[in-house]
């Protein structure tokens, strides 16, 4: 798993601690998010803990829309390390119940991009209030059945051998 595997600690200012656990990443230091981390791009501020951050997305899909930041820099889910996985997700479930409430939303969704359309290459969960007829359209199409050509079996194996090498 990523977080059992050596981290390099790319630079530590104040409250932002920048790990790869591929190679130096050069966007590290430009990265919007660890600029608003540092305070050297303004954002507004939701929530904000020794490792996580929250605060509203500068492009919303509707009033309130929030994103979910560790304060690590590391781009994807699985480059978080393990220890630090319960707090992320504890801290997405409290934003999912407090943007819910507080905004009086019928419900929300809850997205991680990795890499395909990652606006920033820096782990984030968007937490997205939504109400009933408010017109968001999620398509998750074209689908693909499974086939005699693509059986699901097959597709299961794979993932399978792949945990299993995780």
């Amino acid at each position: 798993m990523a977080g059992d595997s050596p981290q390099e600690t790319l630079f530590d200012r104040g409250d932002v601690e920048v790990v790869s656990e591929r190679s130096a990443d050069a966007g590290s230091t430009t990265c919007v998010f660890c600029k608003i981390i540092r305070n050297e791009t303004s954002a507004a501020v939701v929530h904000e803990t020794d490792d996580l951050i929250s605060f509203l997305d500068h492009r919303p899909l509707f009033h309130g829309h929030t994103l979910l930041v560790p304060k690590i820099h590391v781009q994807l889910m699985s480059d978080l390390p393990t220890d630090r996985v319960l707090d992320f997700f504890t801290q997405a479930q409290r934003l999912e119940r407090a943007i819910e409430t507080g905004l009086e939303a019928d419900g929300s969704m809850i997205l991680i991009n990795n890499v395909v359309s990652q606006s920033v290459p820096h782990l984030h969960l968007h937490v997205i209030p939504r109400r009933k007829k408010d017109g968001l359209r999620v398509w998750l199409g074209p689908r693909h059945p499974y086939t005699a050509q693509n059986p699901a079996e097959e597709y299961a194996e794979r993932i399978r051998a792949a945990l299993k090498e995780a």
